[in-house]
């Protein structure tokens, strides 16, 4: 996998911090010091690279003397707190931010560029775009063992968490009654609430479980899944796009491979990014976390164009661990702010309660999008358009 942003030193803690209770329960702090002593160290910044330094002398089974013990008990609190901090953050109806697809290659948010594909372009590269149209070539009704038939079906499934499944099974909705999708098409709501990413890296894990008995209530095979729709988000992310990009980035690469391996006929995967996440004030995913999952979409799809064996799509390069990765729709609009492309929008009364879920409304708005995407985008129609 590919690294696409160096991890700053201050952020680099949070790679072992999921491991801080224990440690912090066997800490045993110093004496306390004299006063003006103890003050002054008070005032001295953490470094968080000492402490990483302490943490992998421990994992390797070193000791750790007293004093060592409570200066990595100090960083991991420091830590905790930083955390609390960058997650208290008050609703707000527009972030400034600029949607991926209104960034030009000048433009730079941490560093990232613009566009969907990167270098400010919203289309994939000549040459992946032709790997997407050989796919989509292959895409055709197919009987329960996988064979083609007049009579067979296109499975299209959703793959993520409780807004998609919100999302996608409104989507699935309007798509059925949709004179122009495919009677070929069977579309399935697998998405499920509370399992993001993290939680579909296991292959035996209860998600696929779940998954399987959805596909056999809806009278399909997995040889039949020709299609999947995966929104990337996880719980609770923290600390620096750099750190929880590439958590998300490693735990939907796993996904993916998961999908190919059980579907031996997928041939595309459309990725899609999280709505407006500005009302929420919890920690579950608010801003800038949701406008940030865009950049792990670009990031996946930018390693499979540049060859990333985990990611290899084609059987003359080796192994396939993916279908060919392309942009779902892109769903993200700053609030209250209108998308120059469509003038898509979201107000509070998008969002339930919690102000991070979809309400009906905001279902309903999202789906539309994806209709529109699905009967429309040249890299798209041509398997959900038909007879």
């Amino acid at each position: 996998m590919t690294t696409h942003t160096q991890l700053p030193v201050v952020v680099a803690i949070l790679a072992w911090s999921f491991c801080c209770s224990a440690v912090a329960q066997e800490a045993t702090p110093d004496k306390p010091e004299a006063g003006s002593e103890r003050a002054a160290k008070k005032e001295e910044p953490i470094d968080f690279e000492k402490a990483r330094q302490l943490m992998q002398k421990r994992q390797r089974g070193g000791e750790l003397s007293a004093e060592e013990r409570a200066y990595l008990e100090k960083a991991i609190a420091a830590r905790r707190a930083q955390n609390t901090g960058a997650a208290a953050l008050k609703p707000r109806e527009q972030t400034g931010f600029k949607p991926l697809t209104e960034m030009s290659a000048d433009d730079k948010y941490k560093e990232q560029d613009g566009g969907l594909y990167g270098g400010g372009k919203n289309t994939p590269t000549a040459e992946h775009q032709q790997a997407a149209e050989k796919a989509l070539a292959l895409i055709k009704p197919l009987d329960k063992a996988g064979q083609p038939s007049d009579g067979g079906t296109i499975g299209f499934i959703s793959i993520s968490m409780s807004n998609a499944t919100q999302e996608f099974s409104r989507f699935k909705q309007l798509a059925d009654a949709d004179p122009e999708k495919s009677k070929r098409l069977t579309i399935v709501d697998c998405a499920q609430g509370g399992q993001a990413m993290a939680e579909w890296v296991n292959p035996k894990g209860s998600p696929w479980q779940v998954l399987g008995q959805r596909l056999a209530a809806a009278g399909i095979t997995d040889e039949q899944v020709q299609v999947v729709w995966i929104k990337l988000a996880n719980k609770g992310p923290r600390g620096e796009l750099a750190e929880h990009g590439e958590k998300l980035q490693s735990d939907t690469q796993a996904v993916i491979q998961n999908a190919q391996s059980r579907f031996p006929n997928l041939r595309l995967a459309y990725l899609s990014s999280r709505i407006y996440g500005g009302y929420a004030a919890g920690a579950l995913n608010p801003e800038p976390y949701a406008y940030e999952s865009a950049f792990v979409v670009r990031w996946l799809i930018q390693d499979q164009i540049a060859g990333e064996p985990a990611l290899n799509h084609d059987p003359a390069n080796g192994a396939v661990k993916a279908p060919v990765l392309l942009w779902g729709p892109y769903l993200w609009a700053d609030g209250i702010t209108p998308r120059q492309s469509d003038q898509l929008v979201y107000t509070r009364d998008d969002l339930a309660a919690d102000g991070t879920h979809p309400s009906r409304a905001g279902q309903d708005k999202v789906a539309k999008v994806m209709l529109e995407f699905y009967k429309n985008d040249p890299l798209a129609k041509g398997w959900f358009v038909g007879k």
